[in-house]
């Protein structure tokens, strides 16, 4: 499983991926698209579809979306466009562009290797780019449509203490010469049983002093910006020598100072706080960041943030200076959002970047081995120092490559023991009775339903040998059925969890789950229709 194709093409690629990223290759199409397209949302809407699918026919979907949702998020701040208008579409989009080529979809990629591994041609680069195409044009008219009629405006963002309805959580206490807090430093006082609040700020002498550091110690006359419960909150009136101010009116510059900043960042694919809380990971000691608020799927989570089990796409308000906030998005944890973009990408490396992807392409396009291609393609990114080796190993979602791992041999073992063609005859071929293009039908309906509740490469690699059982069953040529395989595993439109980048938007746009079921059902019937009708055209039983 290790030592597949498939496994070895799909861990470069995400490497190569990360790389454009570094380089800052993809900014510019983003931050033109953004401003292009700045008072007009339908425009912006139809520039985004199309140069997301167009950009994932070559990038990893994933990759893509993880750039674009900065710049969209922070496009739609300062236009005041629901987000939930914009990001339904780009995910869609990037599935519809990736299934355009062999390297743009890892389900391609896993089809490939089975079919190689039974003894047929592998997939070429370009060719499921005919019916692709096709696809896309279709495609792109029904994201407009369902991004105008369909979907929701959820939410035109505001200011993030509203957002996270962070503003009935603070309160300013001011600390008199007598109460024991004083003298004592921040890690004392947060170590203490009967404090059940977060210091996240001191006004001291005029100076506004955010995110302090564990070691600053607190004086008399400090006005301290708390967190908590509110029950907490009106405890701390109690505490000796402590005064609770009145009347506060906060907004999200009183959360910054001159250096620390205010900003959302999201729970990355492949992030180590999936799954791990705030302090069990040690969050604020190893990021140097201050967490604020959680919010999952648009809701806030109100109980103590640093007790809250993490999920893929939780949306994080956060504190941090500008070196913390660089340190965040050059890491794989986080995906930042909103107008800030500190870090500095290697602008100077984005033409050597360029040219190196171009090269794998028109290897692969060439002829040449896809995996070799992809190999030599990843060394080059690492030695011209596009990216560096940390870098290389942290872009790398080893889930996914376990995963693979895992299912491809499982796969072999379905042909080899021959349980594929158990279930062929038995669930496919009776529906062969009434011609291949029956079967090629009801195999594209199972493969959407399956990839629906599960990976997507677990679907290919388990069906590919089914497909294959089926054809040598009715005596056709499996190729119409692997390409169904293809094309329907790659396009999960229903449920945000199907696929990676509906998970990654569904908190930013505030999504209900079945946001993605209305936008995605017309998308799912004609691609399942135009499937049906052209795959036995384009690639004849």
């Amino acid at each position: 499983g290790f030592s597949n194709p498939a496994t070895i093409t799909v861990g470069c690629m995400l490497v190569l991926s990360a790389a454009l990223d570094r380089s800052g290759a993809l900014s510019p199409v983003s931050n033109a698209i953004a401003s292009v397209g700045r008072g007009r949302p339908f425009l912006t809407a139809g520039l985004l579809i199309v140069t997301v699918g167009v950009l994932s026919a070559f990038v990893n979907n994933t990759a893509v979306v993880a750039v674009f949702l900065p710049a969209v998020t922070a496009m739609a701040h300062s236009e005041k466009i629901s987000l939930s208008k914009l990001l339904i579409p780009m995910s869609f989009a990037a599935q519809i562009g990736g299934v355009c080529t062999l390297i743009g979809s890892s389900t391609n990629l896993v089809v490939s290797s089975v079919s190689v591994g039974a003894g047929l041609e592998p997939i070429k680069m370009f060719e499921p780019t005919q019916l692709g195409a096709i696809l896309f044009g279709v495609g792109v008219v029904l994201l407009l449509a369902v991004s105008y009629w369909l979907l929701v405006p959820r939410h035109v963002p505001g200011e993030a203490i509203d957002e996270y309805h962070l503003r009935e959580y603070l309160a300013e206490v001011e600390v008199r010469p007598e109460s024991p807090l004083v003298g004592r430093s921040l890690h004392d006082v947060a170590t203490e049983e009967d404090l059940q609040v977060d210091i996240i700020g001191i006004l001291r002498k005029g100076k506004r002093i955010m995110a302090p550091p564990a070691y600053n110690v607190i004086r008399a006359g400090d006005v301290l910006l708390v967190e908590g419960r509110v029950k907490h909150l009106l405890e701390v009136r109690e505490k000796e020598g402590i005064d609770l101010k009145g009347d506060l009116v906060l907004h999200d510059a009183d959360l910054a100072s001159e250096e620390v900043s205010l900003f959302e960042a999201i729970v990355a694919p492949g992030s180590r706080l999936e799954g791990r809380t705030l302090n069990g990971f040690h969050f604020r000691r190893r990021t140097g960041l201050t967490p604020l608020a959680v919010q999952r799927t648009g809701q806030a989570l109100r109980e103590k943030i640093g007790g809250v089990t993490l999920r893929l796409g939780d949306a994080l308000l956060l504190q941090g200076t500008a070196a913390d906030v660089e340190t965040a998005k050059a890491g794989k944890d986080l995906l930042v959002l909103g107008p800030i973009g500190i870090r500095s990408p290697r602008r100077h490396k984005r033409p050597l970047a360029l040219l190196i992807m171009a090269g794998v392409i028109v290897a692969a396009a060439a002829g040449a081995s896809v995996v070799g291609a992809a190999i030599v393609g990843a060394v080059l990114m690492v030695v011209t120092r596009c990216l560096t080796l940390e870098e290389a190993y942290q872009s790398i979602d080893w889930k996914i490559l376990f995963l693979l791992a895992g299912v491809l041999p499982l796969g072999y073992a379905m042909t080899t023991t021959g349980a594929a063609d158990l279930i062929a005859r038995k669930i496919l071929l009776p529906v062969g009775a009434f011609g291949p293009i029956a079967a090629l039908a009801a195999l594209y309906l199972i493969t959407t339903l399956l990839t629906e509740v599960m990976s997507n490469n677990s679907a290919a690699a388990v069906l590919a040998p089914l497909a294959i059982a089926t054809a040598y069953a009715l005596d056709v040529d499996p190729r119409p059925l692997l390409m169904t395989i293809c094309f329907a595993g790659s396009t999960s439109f229903l449920t945000p969890i199907g696929y990676q980048t509906n998970t990654m938007v569904y908190g930013p746009g505030m999504y209900r789950f079945w946001d993605f079921a209305r936008a995605g059902w017309p998308l799912n019937l004609a691609f399942f229709i135009l499937s049906v009708l052209l795959i036995p055209r384009i690639w004849p039983f």
